[in-house]
């Protein structure tokens, strides 16, 4: 689906605050409501619009101890990607995983309570996944910049 500038300029909006009312973008896009309305519903049935969210500050709901952790595992078998993908997908202190190329296999964003939660996970829930070779944990001393918005 291509953008045309009214689309770019939606999705920035929505994309700094998902919960404003049609007429408030179709204010500040100059359009009635009804074109807005079209137009979210033309951008979500395309797939550009996945789902809409609740931001949560994981400092605030005791979750501040951040990690990124590579993986690398024994062997590169469909069979063993799979398992893999399929066990850290469940794993809900795991926001993120990214099958990455380089020395490691993956990249996983890890939020915990702290220092002793992460070390639970790790022993008790990471590194039980039969396939993993190993790992590296890199933990985060302070968030420099956090957005979800992406740049159209």
């Amino acid at each position: 689906m291509e953008l045309d500038h009214v689309d770019r300029t939606l999705l920035r909006l929505l994309q700094g605050d998902s919960k404003q009312t049609n007429k408030a973008l179709a204010h500040q896009l100059n359009m009635s409501v009804t074109a807005i309305f079209e137009r979210i519903r033309k951008l979500e049935n395309a797939g550009v619009i996945d789902k809409y969210v609740a931001l949560v500050n994981y400092k605030k709901a005791s979750h501040a101890f951040v990690a990124f952790c590579h993986i690398k595992l024994i062997q590169h078998t469909h069979d063993y990607v799979v398992k893999f993908e399929r066990e850290v997908a469940n794993l809900p202190e795991v926001l993120e995983c990214y099958h990455i190329s380089g020395d490691y296999d993956y990249l996983l964003k890890v939020i915990v309570k702290d220092m002793e939660a992460f070390r639970e996970f790790m022993v008790n829930k990471l590194t039980s996944i039969q396939h993993i070779g190993s790992t590296h944990s890199m933990f985060v001393i302070n968030e420099v910049k956090h957005s979800t918005a992406l740049q159209l």
